[in-house]
């Protein structure tokens, strides 16, 4: 322990997009069966940890308003490596945070993941990937995905990974009004509830729309710079019942270049794709003032290759 006590880590947290999301079912251990393909983009988090000798993690944000508590999935990560290696190693984790919150881009579900590859390079326990895997899919279903982060092919209830053999350099604008904020677990009920009357049962179909997904999911998104089409069926419910959301996918439809728009997650952050970040710049240079005016936060980004990654 003597040896880590000068250690300090820092990592870079993206945030994420789905260039796909497609609800096929509602299973009986209470979430739903989804095929989905998601994306890291470079809107980050920032993370320190460094060693403290008190046992205890310790948790400090420059967001006001984030629980620094054990409710955190931060804290929680951290406490469940410790409870998994029976270890009461202590951490000072400094979040510095850009991606907004409640925003659909998951930005609490990478700090989990970077708290896990960061501690486990702190503390030194020499963890392999598949029990990262492991601890990061009992806190939640998009947090495996970061792990590895890039493109993904994500089933199941997210925790099924297949990693795709593509680098797709579009640039993309993303608006959010920052008043707004959308419950995932409560849009994935209102949804089943319209469209989800029974669980599911049928093995074959769910086979059947995964492998329709893994043969022509990046046909849709490689369309030599034409039209591109995302599905997200979540956006269904949240369009309807949110004018920020409405409002936000009305804007960017009307955007020169815009090669397709679509709602991330369960909102209400929406985006558009150009076809290479200088472009998209140009788009938000010209239209800044105007998504600022309507009350919109807004962000050029580009893809990465790569999810949690040291700096």
């Amino acid at each position: 322990m003597q040896d880590l006590a000068e250690k300090k880590i820092n990592i870079k947290s993206p945030a994420k997009i789905n260039l796909h999301l497609e609800v096929i079912g509602k299973r009986e251990d209470g979430f739903h069966e989804l095929a989905m393909i998601m994306q890291n983009i470079d809107l980050a988090d920032y993370l320190e940890f460094e060693i403290n000798n008190e046992g205890l993690i310790k948790l400090e944000s420059d967001c006001n308003d984030l629980s620094l508590s054990d409710d955190n999935l931060i804290v929680k990560s951290a406490n469940l490596l410790r409870k998994k290696i029976n270890i009461d190693y202590g951490a000072n984790i400094f979040l510095r945070k850009n991606i907004p919150i409640g925003a659909g881009l998951a930005g609490g579900s990478s700090n989990a993941a970077a708290t896990l590859i960061g501690l486990n390079n702190l503390w030194d326990l020499r963890l392999d990937q598949e029990t990262l895997f492991s601890l990061a899919s009992t806190l939640g279903s998009d947090i495996p995905f970061f792990i590895n982060g890039g493109i993904q092919l994500c089933f199941g209830r997210g925790e099924i990974l297949e990693k795709l053999d593509s680098t797709l350099e579009y640039g993309a604008i993303l608006l959010k009004n920052p008043k707004v904020s959308v419950s995932t677990a409560e849009t994935y009920k209102k949804y089943s509830n319209r469209f989800c009357d029974q669980y599911l049962t049928d093995r074959e179909m769910i086979e059947n729309i995964r492998k329709n997904l893994r043969d022509k999911g990046l046909n849709n998104l490689n369309c030599d710079n034409q039209h591109l089409f995302i599905k997200n069926d979540l956006q269904l419910v949240v369009e309807n019942e949110n004018d920020s959301v409405k409002q936000a996918l009305y804007l960017l439809s009307k955007l020169e270049n815009c090669l397709t728009f679509s709602m991330s997650g369960s909102g209400p952050t929406c985006f558009a794709l150009f076809k290479d970040l200088e472009t998209a710049k140009k788009e938000l240079t010209a239209n800044y003032e105007m998504f600022r005016n309507k009350g919109y936060d807004s962000w050029v980004c580009t893809f990465l290759e790569k999810g949690i990654t040291f700096i």
